[in-house]
């Protein structure tokens, strides 16, 4: 039996199967204490250009968010910026702080390219840059707050933009260069690494469309050529790190890729949740995890014969030369998961004008518990069946939650946040019971922060950040305590009420 149609299979018993324990978590969070594995980690995440600020400052150079928030401010929905932001390059103290607070295992953050390499290219490296990142990482080890660096969250200088960016075969080696400076600044005391966060997000909504910077909007071309791009520069990062730093470091090096689960509408359209699935997910995972590497088969048939359709005297998918997928596959040490929601996907008919290979559609039904965000409602059955299908298909992976988290307006009451961490680390705690292989969990955000096209509009964070203020000060919302006792619990207790009132560093951090 081939593996799509064993998929498909389990696809359709999953439908019409509804388990106890999906009935648990649709009813609401479960009502006894549970545990959480020996050893597992806790930690929050953050990006560059969202929270750091100083974007012109000590050398740093612009990038291609720099460029589109000052060139077309109103892209954005409050016409704002991250020039400031949250001021974290100025006020990183407050920031291990907050993490000491929480009693965080790990802090995920993000380097900026432009801030440690001004031209791009390795031949200046920007003292004030480094020195800022040195500071951070230091101050968090003082305290056993481990370090997780990712290279590259959406930031790309402008400079290599303007030669064409991820959709440049030569960025591959650009970003190779930026890759082995960074371990050779930072891998004496940085161990868990990202290469990449949200590839799909780079390239599907960057280069193929106006969802992120710089906007290409260039459909079923330059997001194939950015995908491909990226995994190959995914992988000869990997490669530089595992053969020349892993054996003085020790460390491990992945990437962050997004995925929402794709429930099918009804029995008639499993396959269109498979395919949605593997045009999702399996376009960045199934080169690195699967046995057999490259891009799925039912994308290169899809894109193959809808190119032809169209007049094109080759496939819009660019293909892996032999070389490259053997430089691909296998090149991750864990699998780092950044997963938000779900929606219902039904087989469409799509014409051949727009590019859209899948043949697949969605939506997200009014019913389900919605958030800031109009694309985020709260489905954690579909992050349980996602976990599953990860553990099934990737031959059960390390995995490690790298983003997960919740959207408000506003404001330090956050109930509806703390039901969504609550539930959704249920249904994590489901999938670990039933095998899969899950070592931590990363929320986002540590803070409230620029939330790319919509600017300040959407809050994030664990802790509110007061924009109109000069100091940028933090204030934990009332997640920010409940999320503080699981990680000092290691327990998840759906009725634990906190004292709001003060928030401690516990000793050790």
């Amino acid at each position: 039996m081939s593996h799509t149609l064993r998929w498909v299979l389990i696809l359709a018993a999953s439908f019409f199967a509804v388990s106890n324990a999906k009935a648990n978590i649709l009813n609401g969070v479960k009502q006894s204490i549970r545990n959480f594995p020996d050893g597992f980690m806790f930690g929050a995440a953050t990006a560059s250009y969202q929270i750091e600020g100083a974007w012109d400052a000590d050398g740093k150079s612009e990038n291609i968010w720099d460029r589109l928030t000052h060139s077309i401010p109103c892209r954005i929905k409050d016409c704002s910026n991250g020039d400031v932001a949250a001021d974290s390059y100025n006020r990183h103290t407050r920031d291990v702080e907050m993490m000491r607070e929480l009693g965080l295992d790990h802090y995920r953050f993000s380097l900026s390219w432009s801030r440690i390499l001004p031209t791009s290219f390795p031949d200046v490296i920007n003292d004030a840059g480094v020195q800022y990142y040195n500071n951070l990482i230091n101050a968090m080890l003082k305290y056993n707050i481990e370090p997780m660096v990712t290279l590259y969250h959406w930031d790309l200088p402008q400079k290599l933009q303007e030669m064409g960016g991820w959709t440049n075969p030569h960025v591959v080696d650009w970003f190779a260069d930026y890759a082995r400076v960074a371990f050779e600044l930072f891998g004496d005391r940085v161990k868990y690494w990202m290469t990449m966060n949200e590839p799909h997000e780079i390239c599907n909504a960057g280069y193929g469309g106006m969802g992120k910077a710089p906007q290409l909007n260039f459909k079923g071309l330059a997001d194939y050529m950015c995908a491909k791009n990226l995994l190959v520069a995914h992988a000869k990062a990997y490669h530089i790190y595992n053969d020349e730093f892993k054996p003085k470091h020790g460390g491990v090096v992945g990437m962050a890729i997004s995925a929402g689960w794709a429930e099918p509408e009804s029995e008639e359209h499993v396959e269109a949740s498979n395919e949605a699935l593997l045009f999702g997910i399996g376009q960045y995972a199934h080169p690195i995890y699967t046995k057999e590497g490259d891009f799925p088969q039912i994308m290169k048939e899809k894109v193959a014969v809808k190119s032809a359709a169209q007049g094109y005297y080759r496939s819009r998918l660019i293909e892996f030369t032999p070389e490259e997928l053997d430089m691909v596959r296998g090149s991750a040490d864990f699998f780092g998961l950044n997963h938000y929601t779900s929606s219902i996907v039904y087989r469409s008919n799509v014409t051949l004008a727009n590019n859209e290979d899948s043949d697949v559609s969605s939506y997200q039904p009014s019913s389900w518990p919605t958030s800031a965000s109009s694309w985020l409602k709260q489905v954690p059955w579909g992050f349980h069946k996602l976990l599953n299908y990860i553990r099934d298909t990737y031959d059960n992976p390390v995995v490690i939650i790298t983003e997960n988290g919740f959207s408000t307006l506003g404001g330090l009451e956050d109930d509806e946040r703390i039901s969504y961490y609550r539930e959704y680390l249920n249904a994590m705690l489901d999938a670990i019971e039933e095998g899969c292989n899950v070592a931590g969990y990363t929320a986002w955000s540590l803070m409230d922060n620029f939330e790319w096209l919509e600017g300040y509009t959407e809050r994030f964070g664990l802790y509110e950040v007061d924009f109109t203020s000069a100091n940028r000060t933090r204030t934990p919302r009332k997640s920010a305590f409940v999320y503080k006792e699981i990680v000092r619990s290691r327990a998840l207790d759906p009725l634990y009420e906190p004292n709001t009132n003060v928030m401690t560093i516990d000793e050790g951090h």
